[in-house]
């Protein structure tokens, strides 16, 4: 009878060990930790999971599903051969984040100094077009906000909605006081919205550290 095709997963247990060390240094580092921070998680030491990552043993199932359950892959995932390319560096993807971050925001700027310039051209009477770089802070901040959240940067995203908070009331204010009115009592909704703030990135840090 012939036998039906099975997963590849190494001629041997050296072979596998090898191929489980490898998916588990690769997945510890798109999840930026390290060998500790891992072995923690688990409950296990720091010289387990190095032992693991250089194909000196295979973690028993147990530890199998919980690595799994941890990286969101399945058990399949960390048993079998893969291709993809080499995990960048941490440092260098620290710095490529923040460039991407940083070039995201000048384009904010960009487009701030092309209003200020058009206005400038096309409606030299209107005194007000300043206003197009004070826009600008808060649509950064909503830059900022949108990255800290993809990439786990906590205190950026705090310090982010922070400035949205208070530069969105700021624009406002600044625009109705070019229209002759001072509503200067929109500063005081931004006391409770900046607790409120402060309160959810406290709390959902306690959160996610009783959640680990």
């Amino acid at each position: 009878m012939e036998e039906k095709d099975t997963p590849k997963t190494g001629e041997n247990q050296e072979e596998l060990a090898v191929i489980v060390g490898k998916n588990i240094t690769r997945l510890r580092k798109l999840s930026n930790m390290t060998q500790l921070e891992l072995a923690e998680k688990l409950n296990y030491s720091d010289k387990s999971v190095s032992k693991w990552e250089q194909g000196n043993g295979i973690p028993d199932v147990r530890i199998l599903v919980r690595l799994a359950d941890l990286f969101n892959v399945s058990v399949d995932d960390l048993v079998r051969e893969h291709t993809e390319k080499p995990v960048m560096p941490r440092r260098e993807r620290k710095i490529k984040r923040i460039v991407i971050a940083l070039s995201s925001v000048g384009l904010c700027w960009l487009v701030a100094v092309i209003c200020f310039v058009l206005i400038g051209i096309f409606a030299p009477n209107i005194s007000a077009k300043w206003l197009a770089f004070l826009y600008a802070v808060p649509a950064s901040a909503i830059v900022l906000i949108v990255f800290s959240a993809v990439w786990g940067w906590r205190f950026m995203r705090i310090f982010s909605i922070s400035v949205l908070i208070w530069t969105v009331i700021a624009c406002i204010y600044l625009t109705a006081f070019v229209l002759g009115e001072n509503p200067w009592l929109l500063f005081l909704i931004g006391i409770p919205l900046q607790i409120l703030a402060l309160f959810f990135f406290v709390w959902g840090k306690r959160a996610h550290f009783f959640k680990e």
